[in-house]
């Protein structure tokens, strides 16, 4: 059984790249396994007080996590699709990677925010980094406009004269 890893984030992205993981599983007769990356709690170093409340926030934060991943398990079992969840926390460029080696994973899905070039150049992109090191093939999700944004108006559309031969 072929293996397509589903990297989500819980983003508005993560409802198109499951659906997409998903048909991609059906149509290789595949599984999908849904990775989450939670990434670390930032150090404090004030014992007590502020430190434990970002310790709590973390904790929180995980457990949410897990519970979703959990829900979109069952939608898609529900659906015939065969899901496994992973959650981790940590670099999600990193657990990515490791995890589509650990798991041979046939594919790799995950979505794209949209960022800007110069966002990308300053910062990086997850999913160029991802494309640039992966073991298998990566599928990247474009980032999904509202349906009034991606229709064009009348005025805006250009007709294209057809040769009479």
């Amino acid at each position: 059984m072929k293996t397509i890893l589903a990297a989500i984030d819980f983003s508005p992205a993560t409802t198109v790249v499951v659906a997409s993981a998903s048909s991609l599983a059906r149509s290789i007769d595949g599984r999908v396994v849904l990775l989450n990356v939670t990434p670390p709690p930032p150090v404090v170093a004030e014992p007590g007080g502020f430190g434990a409340e970002v310790v709590r926030m973390s904790e929180a934060a995980t457990e949410a996590a897990i519970q979703e991943l959990e829900r979109l398990e069952d939608a898609l079992e529900e659906d015939n699709v065969h899901c496994d969840i992973i959650h981790q926390t940590g670099d999600p460029v990193v657990i990515i990677l490791e995890q589509a080696k650990k798991l041979a994973a046939d594919y790799v899905v995950l979505g794209s925010h949209g960022h800007t070039a110069l966002f990308d150049l300053i910062v990086g992109s997850t999913a160029g980094a991802i494309l640039r090191h992966s073991p298998c093939p990566v599928v990247i999700v474009p980032r999904q406009r509202p349906p009034a944004a991606r229709a064009k108006p009348a005025s805006a559309r250009r007709s294209v004269p057809v040769g009479a031969g």
